[in-house]
Formats: structure tokens, C-alpha cells, sequence
């Protein structure tokens, strides 16, 4: 599998759907050397990058973005215990290459409404490709949409769930998802 530094473009799927996620603070989740918080931040948002990888961290130089440090898969009691962020919403949340099931309640409710919610990570059949392989990693067939939908308040405006052959062949889900405000329409929304 690709180590975080050597990963320096941003994925075409978070590219493609970045200008969806309104003004406002957004947080790169295990953002590793921050392609997306720097497109993001170059795109003019403010980035709140967080990974447990201080060296990847390190490497993010940007008046922007704000770098954490922190450990999302700690051993606590409660789901929502080792979630840093419970008291913040934002306009917007990316995660690539990244699952850590308990994390979903309160990631998704980290997103203030009309956020957005940029998801794109492994999906099983990844192991024919290399890593990941555990099925700990690798999300069932159609998981990240019944996530997303099982959390309701959220329009789905894309998902794709299946094989791609760049940067590297994998099997992968992604989504964006908006979360609902008093001023949703549907009808506002675009894939351009």
C-alpha cells in the first residue's frame, strides 16, 4: 500500500466534488501528508488536517491549515469518547483511504448542516489488488451509502461502489453526502 507521504495528488473524486463543501472550517481526516487539506486550503477553505503520523503532519506547510495530531482508534468506552472533534461542526469532512467503522456517528454528526461529506476508501475484492486485505478495512458491498443513508438527513449526491484502475487498480466505495438544513433543495444541487 501507498504510504501517506508518497501520496501527493489529491484523489479525482475529492477534487471533483471539493467546491460542493460551503465557506467554513473543514477537517481532513487521517489527512497523512495533506494532499487534500492543501487543495482545499488553495481552494480557499480553512483545514483542520488530523492524523496520528507526526513525520506526514510535518510535511504540511500552509498558512491554512491547522495540523493535530491525535490517535482515532483508542480503546474507549463510549463511540463518540475518542472523537476530538464533537463540540466543532464543519462545512465539510474529507476521508480517503481510511475506515474506522466507530467513528461514523460522530463524524456525521460533525457536519454542520448543508456540510458536505467527501468519503472514498477501500471496498471488498481490494485484496486481488494487495493492501489492505483484512476485512477490517475493506467496507461490504454498498456499506458506505447505508452508513450515510442509516444516519438520514443526509442527500446523497453521489456514490460509487466498484473497480478502479488509477492511481493504482483497487476496489473502492465513495460518496458525497450533504447534510440537510432549513434551506435544502434537492433541486439546487449539481454534479458539475
Amino acid at each position: 500500500m501507498t504510504s501517506h507521504l508518497s501520496q501527493v495528488q489529491a484523489s479525482a473524486w475529492v477534487q471533483r466534488f471539493a467546491s460542493h463543501i460551503p465557506q467554513g472550517l473543514v477537517l481532513d481526516c487521517a489527512s497523512g501528508g495533506g494532499r487534500h487539506a492543501r487543495l482545499l486550503a488553495e481552494l480557499g477553505y480553512k483545514v483542520l488536517a488530523c492524523d496520528r503520523d507526526t513525520a506526514a503532519l510535518a510535511t504540511i506547510q500552509h498558512p491554512s491549515i491547522i495540523c493535530i495530531e491525535c490517535d482515532l482508534e483508542t480503546e474507549t468506552a463510549s463511540q463518540h469518547a475518542n472523537w476530538p472533534f464533537a463540540s466543532h461542526r464543519f462545512a465539510g469532512i474529507v476521508v480517503t483511504n481510511y475506515l474506522h467503522r466507530p467513528l461514523f456517528p460522530a463524524m456525521l454528526d460533525s457536519l454542520a448542516p448543508g456540510g458536505v461529506l467527501i468519503y472514498e476508501t477501500f471496498a471488498e475484492g481490494n485484496a486481488q489488488f494487495g493492501k489492505p486485505s483484512n476485512p477490517d478495512f475493506l467496507l461490504a458491498h454498498g456499506e458506505l451509502s447505508a452508513i450515510v443513508h442509516a444516519a438520514q438527513g443526509f442527500h446523497v449526491l453521489a456514490f460509487e461502489d466498484g473497480y478502479i484502475s488509477h492511481p493504482k487498480p483497487a476496489m473502492v466505495q465513495r460518496i458525497c453526502a450533504i447534510k440537510h438544513s432549513e434551506n435544502f433543495s434537492a433541486q439546487q444541487l449539481s454534479l458539475e
